[in-house]
């Protein structure tokens, strides 16, 4: 399962920057609002340092980590739900993707104009959170009476129309649809509806040079990914020519990894996503699944064969496969377990399915 992140945020606060610096993808960087108009894709791999000790044991034809797809949709203004800046179809390229990473300018560059004529973090936070309550309010608005004409027809409907209202009473008051407690059934109830609230949300605090170790305060209740945009584009820029000079460079800043892996992994944590391994002599490679995903369920993620035939998974630790030195190690130690279709798949698993069909 390949994870979606739409990158959003009011114009100039840095988004299309971070974007080209994250996926070595050129987005448009301009100072000036709508430079992007077009949603920019980028696909980047999720960065792993346990691939390569695996790949270290089997020495495999290739090497293939995760993925992350970005989005990098134009900056939204105040009105947009009614169509100002440019409007809805870019709150329509955010119902396509799994979580919303919204980035807040933080960083001070008097050079760079502020759509608003300040540097008010909270102000744009609270600017891009009405906007997407506003959009989802009219969706449900146009919904329910679809769903009032279901609700009489039938159970089912009235349980679709009776959380709809539920949700739009929230949102009405200013909350977003997924801070409103809603049971797992109400959740079910209104997932036709995609709407933007329902999702996921990161934030990144795009800071300053001097500041990408700052802890910052919560921002709607979680905590931001602080990243800076400019670091990040000169760290892509040095990998591409010296690797270690990137290194050296991030070690200088006081960073242990980039503002890619922070988020990628803050993305993971929040979405309660996890990797698990695949590896031999054909490719070491990494399988994003749902944390608490049971075998059958996670060989599902390679083909859809492999859980509609699952008898059995070979597993064992990655912590386990690399101190005795792969499979066979692991086998002559007895540390390759047989897992029937009830395990409940652990990070880091190294794992050969057997099915038939």
């Amino acid at each position: 399962m390949a994870l979606s992140i739409g990158i959003v945020g009011l114009p100039n606060v840095g988004k299309s920057t971070l974007f080209t610096a994250m996926t070595n993808k050129g987005g448009l960087a301009a100072n000036y609002p709508f430079a992007t108009i077009e949603p920019n894709v980028g696909i980047v791999p999720v960065p792993d340092d346990r691939l390569r000790a695996l790949a270290e044991i089997d020495h495999p034809a290739k090497i293939v980590p995760a993925t992350v797809e970005f989005v990098d949709i134009a900056g939204l203004v105040a009105g947009a739900s009614q169509g100002e800046g440019l409007g809805n179809q870019f709150l329509a390229n955010i119902r396509e993707t799994d979580a919303i990473a919204e980035v807040v300018r933080f960083f001070g560059d008097p050079d760079v104009t502020h759509v608003a004529g300040k540097v008010d973090p909270q102000s744009d936070v609270d600017t891009i959170k009405t906007e997407l309550i506003l959009a989802d309010i009219a969706t449900v608005e146009k919904a329910i009476p679809r769903l009032e004409k279901e609700a009489k027809r039938d159970k089912s409907g009235a349980a679709k129309l009776e959380a709809a209202r539920k949700v739009l009473a929230g949102l009405n008051e200013g909350h977003r649809a997924r801070t409103l407690g809603l049971t797992e059934d109400e959740v079910a109830a209104i997932y036709e509806l995609h709407l933007l609230t329902m999702k996921p949300m990161l934030y990144i605090a795009n800071v300053d040079e001097d500041a990408v170790d700052a802890e910052l305060p919560e921002i709607d209740g979680c905590t931001p990914v602080p990243i800076s945009a400019k670091v990040e584009a000169d760290i892509a820029e040095l990998a591409e020519m010296d690797p270690d000079e990137a290194k050296e460079y991030m070690e200088a800043l006081g960073l242990t990894d980039s503002g890619l892996a922070r988020l990628i992994r803050e993305a993971y944590h929040l979405l309660g996503l996890q990797s698990y391994f695949t590896s031999g002599e054909t490719e070491t490679r990494a399988w994003t699944i749902p944390v608490g995903a049971k075998a059958p369920q996670a060989a599902g993620v390679i083909h859809s064969d492999f859980e509609r035939g699952f008898i059995k998974a070979e597993t064992a630790s990655f912590e386990d496969y690399v101190a005795l030195g792969g499979e066979k190690g692991c086998r002559d130690a007895g540390k390759l377990r047989q897992e029937g279709k009830d395990y409940v798949v652990q990070d880091g698993d190294v794992m050969h399915f057997k099915f038939n069909v």
